[in-house]
């Protein structure tokens, strides 16, 4: 298997991808607390990691201004390709975007005086190895802060357990892979380890609580029932049980509020 291959497939999945700007409401809330954390100053350099549709992107390159420099990386051509329209419709020259896989590729730029990501470092199959390689693009002295969520069961707006029985089985990692999926870093004890081990120093983890008040598919519709595998005789069924379970966080008939459950992470290349 590749590396990454699972992960490939479903970010350059148009299923997938065609409804990010609605699934990215849901964490718009915490790029003010990772940049926070980040501590970018004007004139850096900036790596993103898993950028997504480029929006946290962005935000780091207004903080650098335009002495300063931000590259995104993500293995999604889509992704990639909003994160583009985005930057040319705001006219922004500071900040570019790359197709490519972290894990394992060279991104030009650099060495960079930040590496950051939201919520885009859960999705690697060796993980020690992805973060070595973003160390290695770091000069020295220069520091990594990226927000990952708790662990699942912190984070009840994640609906797949209460769908299990329609879902199929995830498929096992291969051998030497790890799984991937966004809870794969809740452990912060683990992943301080998995830091330590590709190189990093002065390893730090802040949890954080918050609730984000968005429309229910922020988090999920049928579009994403059906990428995640559910049947068509079983999609009534299963939203019924959907509906059911997501009455607990709503607000009204067009809102709802979801309690998230994340930690940012912080460490330097020595």
């Amino acid at each position: 298997m590749d590396t990454n291959e699972a992960e490939r497939q479903r970010w350059n999945d148009e299923r997938w991808t065609a409804q990010w700007p609605k699934r990215e409401r849901l964490t718009h809330a915490v790029t003010g607390l990772l940049l926070e954390a980040a501590a970018l100053e004007p004139g850096e350099r900036v790596l993103d990691v898993g950028c997504g549709g480029g929006r946290t992107s962005l935000a780091a390159g207004r903080a650098v201004g335009p002495e300063g420099a931000v590259v995104g990386a993500d293995l999604s051509a889509p992704l990639s390709a909003l994160a583009r329209r985005r930057a040319g419709d705001a006219g922004v020259d500071n900040v570019t975007f790359s197709v490519l896989d972290m894990q394992t590729d060279a991104v030009s730029g650099g060495p960079f005086d930040v590496a950051l990501s939201q919520f885009g470092a859960m999705f690697f199959d060796e993980p020690v190895t992805a973060f070595a390689n973003i160390r290695a693009h770091l000069r020295p002295g220069g520091r990594i802060a990226f927000a990952c969520w708790q662990t699942g069961d912190r984070n009840p707006w994640f609906f797949a357990a209460a769908l299990a029985e329609y879902l199929p089985p995830p498929p096992a990692p291969a051998p030497g892979k790890s799984p991937t999926g966004p809870f794969t870093l809740g452990d912060a004890a683990h992943t301080s380890d998995i830091l330590r081990s590709a190189g990093f120093a002065d390893v730090r983890c802040s949890p954080h609580e918050l609730a984000v008040d968005v429309p229910q598919d922020a988090v999920l519709d049928q579009a994403q029932l059906r990428f995640m595998g559910v049947s068509a005789e079983d999609l009534a069924r299963v939203e019924a049980v959907v509906e059911d379970y997501m009455a607990q966080f709503r607000l009204t008939s067009t809102l709802s509020r979801f309690p998230l459950a994340f930690q940012i992470f912080q460490a330097t290349r020595p």
